[in-house]
Formats: C-alpha cells, structure tokens, sequence
C-alpha cells in the first residue's frame, strides 16, 4: 500500500482561532491521493477505515458545542420537545445496535434457526424505532410562513438532502432554516436515518460501492424533471453531510444523460460532505489543458466580487506561440505535435478573431461588455459547486476536506470539483442549523438584547443578519501557490516572467478584462501572482448572494420570457 498523504493539520484545543480558508477545485497541496472512487470497494473501504481512526479524535465536534442553539426551536440541540425526543431514541438505538453487534459473535454456538429468529427481532426492534424518527414521506417541503412562495422566485426550484441521522422533526428544522435565511420554499428529499451507527454504514456502502438507495433515485427525478421543466431556469441543490454522498451520485447520473445546456441551470452548496469525488467535466480538452497550466487564472475566471473600486489594471497579456508544424500541409500535421491555438485573445485591450483549428475548441466568450454564464467561463458543465466546512468537523476531514485538498497522484485520479471554503471556529461542529448554518449565515438579532427579531404576525425569525457575520466578513487568500489556497491545477505552477508590462496567462484575457464585474488582479508581477490577494468570503461565496430573498446579479440575462408568458433559460 502506498504512503497515505498526511491529514490536515489538528487545530490547537487550548486556543481556538476563527480562520477561514479558501480552495479551488481539488488544489494541489502537500499531500498527496493516489486512488479514487473508482478503484475496487474493498481498496475504498480500507482507506476509509484507516482514516476513520486517523481523524478519530474529531469524532466529538460531530455534536460540540451543544450550545449556543442561536436558531431557538429550528436547532437542533436545542432544548425542545421535539429535539428532546429524537435524542432519546438515538441514544436507545446506539444502545441496542452497539449490544446487537457485541452478541452477534456469540450466536455462532446457536442453532442456525435461532440464531436467524434472534437476528430478524433485532432488526425488527431497530425498524420500530426508527419509525419513530421518520415519516412516512419522501418528500417534505418548508413551511410557508418560514417563506411564502413569491413571483420573483416562481423561475427557481430549491432542494434539498439531510444527512445523517436526521429524523423528519430535524428534517423539518433544516428546511424551515433554510427557508428563513434564503427566503424560499424549499424542496426536501428525506434521507432517512436507521440509526447512527447504521446510517454510518450506509455511508461506506453509499461511497464505496456507489450503491444509490430509494431518496437518491427520488431526488435524481425530481432534479430532472425540473432542469427540463422550461419554468424553472435555476435549480438550487443543497446537501449536507452523508445528503454530500448521495449528491454525488446524482450528479454523475445527470452527466451522463442531460444535455449541458440544462446542467448549467443547476447550482450545488454543500455543508460538512462526507462524499469520496464530485464531478463536474470540463466541456473540451483545451480548456483542462489551460486550467493544469495555468492554476490560478483557472481559479479566477469566474469570481465575482462587490466591489465599487475601480479593480487594479490588467498587464497586457502574451499569446503562446504555437510549434511549428513539420509539414507545410496542416491536414497532415498531428494535433499533438502543435499548440493547441487560443481563440479569442485579446492584444492591446482589442479582441483577435477566433483562430479556426481542425481540433475542438471552445465556442468564443460573449463580446458585449457584460459577463457570459459561469459554466461557458469556466467551462464547466455546472456553474457553481461550492463546499462549506469545518476543520474540526469529523465528516468534512474523512469527506471533502481530505479529498478536495489533496493533489491527485495522476491526472488518471478521480478529482473533488468546487470551490471550499474551510473555516476553523469555536462552533465547528457537524449539525446543519446549531454549527453550519448558525456559524455561516446567523439570523437578524436585536443588538440591545441580543435576542432573534421576529415576525409580529407568526413569530417566525425574520431572516439572516446582513451585518457583523464574523464568517463572511473574514479574509481569505485567493491565488496563493504552494500550500493549496485558490489552485486549480494538479501540478506546480510554471515559473514565468516577471517583467512588469509583460505575464502570459493562458486563455482568459476576455475574462480579467472584463472592467468591475469580475475579480481581477494585479498580475504586474509573477511575485504578486503567487503571493495571492486577499478578498472577503462575502465576495466569494455565491450562497451568501441569495441571503433574505435576493439573487445574484445575473449578466447577461439568463431569463427570457417567451410569447406564451413562460419564464425560459436562455442557453436552451
């Protein structure tokens, strides 16, 4: 077996800091992965083992800290009726599933009738129990005093997948937060719990057999039917924890059949994913050749920010020159004897024409002064994937944080895509409302009384705090090198000039040129390139944008409304 790479660093326990950090999708780092989903289950499952007691010791910041509950009754440790009892029956499952593994030994001396009687009660006892956490649905849905329906939002569909043992009341709790701090109804795909230690199990069967059970196959037609739906131009998929691994299957099967076009109506957020890989393919070889090149243009090119300054000046940009062929004729030459050609450069602030190439290119970005789609910027089939997680978080270090931040050993290796956002914190748990969502997006409080503000009408909290948000106002290192803060690419970045008027970067001039709309940096010096810039999470998250009912400022227009009234992506 090869040398495991190192896990990540344990933050100090005598003095917590509030630190955030910034990844591009699956940067390269100090350690190094060298298997993938890919490989056979039992290579997965004993990697899995061996990290489960490598990263053993976060195992308690699944539930730390047990306060504060700063949602009230949406929290989920917080000391409710409802919260109370779906504890108590957690705790009698881990009782009799723990007692049940420890006999199960012991039934070997019985006879084989017995012995299958005394296992079929066990799990016929464990089946009551959970009964009393689930419902009978698949489907839940938020309810609507949390956030009516509004004609603004009719274009957008919002979903979501719990993780792991959460019964319908925690089920519930997170949709009814979600619909609070979002300000829409949200659509939620029960992932059902069968108990702690089981639903663990699940997980491992879930990741490393890519097993899909009955939600994941609801929710992948569900999800379907809405990207085909022509009502609907932007779904939102929300997933947390073990929710994290059944999303992932979802969307290799939504590669592998939708038509691209539907797939950049689609958007992904993450909390805590415990998945092994999440996809999402470049459209064309060109462009994952310019991304391993070029690591940190690749980060940039579709980072928006809110800035009102003038952004610094863009240094003009030098095209690579392509190899000479070996034969006058360019039917007769190889396209892995020449460069592969840019299309749509810029020289001196003026576009060239695209260069016409017998090899897939890339359909030219838009020329009007506004920014194209996301997915055509980042070529990409989806648009937006990020990942939000705590260090000190037991599933985000076995799931996304071991994998996104690892370098893949070859470009054979299966990669973890999204941007994430890493944050150590005195509330770094693992619950979707008490750590995640109370940490990252806290709800409106009064500042005299430091309690909720809340509907007259319903008593509802009113929405999240636009305001002192300890966690998007931190500052995070975009296109630092090395240590894996904002890269792209599986490789070292290439040493290049550092004249000041001079800095080749490959295939996204249209994109740093483009004045206010995007994040564009200074790039006078290679120095100051792999230095990095520090920007604000609130300038980075795209989650953040649709705070309180709001919505990113799309450019151009992704809506068109047609003859028939009916509101229909513009890509399609």
């Amino acid at each position: 077996m090869a040398q495991p790479p190192p896990p990540p660093t344990r933050p100090p326990t005598a003095k917590p800091t509030n630190d955030t950090r910034f990844f591009g999708s699956q940067i390269g780092g100090r350690s190094v992965i060298n298997y993938g989903y890919t490989d056979m289950p039992w290579k997965l499952m004993a990697w899995d083992v061996y990290y489960f007691f490598r990263f053993f010791w976060a195992i308690p910041y699944i539930l730390w800290p047990l306060s504060p509950a700063d949602s009230a009754e949406l929290s989920e440790l917080s000391p409710t009726w409802g919260n109370v009892w779906a504890v108590a029956i957690h705790l009698v499952l881990c009782v009799v599933q723990l007692a049940g593994i420890a006999v199960l030994p012991a039934l070997v001396v019985l006879p084989v009738w017995t012995a299958a009687v005394l296992i079929g009660l066990f799990f016929l006892v464990n089946k009551v129990l959970c009964a009393l956490l689930n419902g009978k649905e698949v489907e839940y849905h938020s309810d609507p005093k949390y956030a009516p329906e509004l004609p603004e939002h009719a274009h957008e569909q919002w979903i979501y997948i719990n993780g792991v043992a959460a019964g319908a009341h925690w089920m519930q709790s997170n949709l009814n937060r979600l619909a609070v701090t979002f300000k829409r109804p949200i659509l939620g795909i029960h992932n059902k719990t069968s108990g702690i230690l089981f639903d663990v199990v699940e997980c491992l069967i879930q990741r490393n057999w890519g097993y899909a059970t009955k939600d994941v196959r609801v929710c992948y037609q569900i999800i379907k039917q809405k990207l085909y739906n022509p009502q609907y131009s932007k779904v939102v998929f929300i997933l947390h924890s073990q929710g994290g691994i059944e999303g992932s299957l979802i969307l290799d099967w939504l590669l592998q059949e939708l038509p691209q076009d539907l797939l950049s109506k689609l958007e992904v957020y993450t909390f805590g994913n415990a998945a092994n890989h999440f996809n999402n393919p470049h459209r064309h070889i060109r462009t994952q050749t310019l991304a391993k090149r070029n690591p940190l243009a690749a980060c940039i090119d579709s980072i928006r920010l809110t800035h009102d300054h003038e952004p610094p000046r863009v240094p003009r940009l030098r095209q690579p020159q392509p190899r000479p062929s070996s034969s006058s004729s360019s039917s007769s030459s190889s396209p892995s004897d020449a460069e592969p050609p840019i299309t749509n450069q810029t020289r001196n602030g003026k576009p060239n024409p695209p260069t016409t190439t017998t090899t897939s290119t890339i359909p030219p970005l838009s020329s009007s002064s506004t920014s194209p789609h996301p997915s055509q910027l980042s070529d990409r089939a989806i648009g937006h994937i990020e990942h939000y997680a705590h260090t000190t978080d037991f599933v985000a270090l076995w799931g996304v944080l071991h994998f996104a931040t690892s370098s893949p050993s070859s470009q054979f290796i299966p990669r973890f895509i999204g941007r994430v956002f890493a944050r150590t914190s005195l509330r770094g748990g693992h619950q979707m409302v008490q750590h995640y969502l109370d940490g990252m997006f806290p709800l409106a409080r009064d500042p005299a009384t430091g309690e909720l503000l809340r509907d007259r009408e319903n008593g509802v909290p009113l929405g999240a705090e636009e305001e002192g948000n300890e966690f998007m106002e931190s500052e995070v290192l975009v296109g630092g090198g090395g240590d894996g803060t904002g890269r792209e690419g599986s490789g070292e970045q290439e040493d290049e000039d550092d004249g000041e008027e001079e800095v080749e970067v490959h295939g996204v001039s249209p994109v740093l040129e483009r004045k206010g709309s995007l994040l564009s940096l200074s790039l006078k010096e290679g120095r100051k390139r792999r230095e990095g810039v520090k920007v604000k999470v609130k300038e980075l998250s795209r989650l953040w944008q649709y705070r309180n009912g709001r919505s990113p400022e799309e450019t151009p227009p992704l809506l068109v409304r047609g003859a028939d009234g009916v509101v229909r992506n513009a890509t399609m």
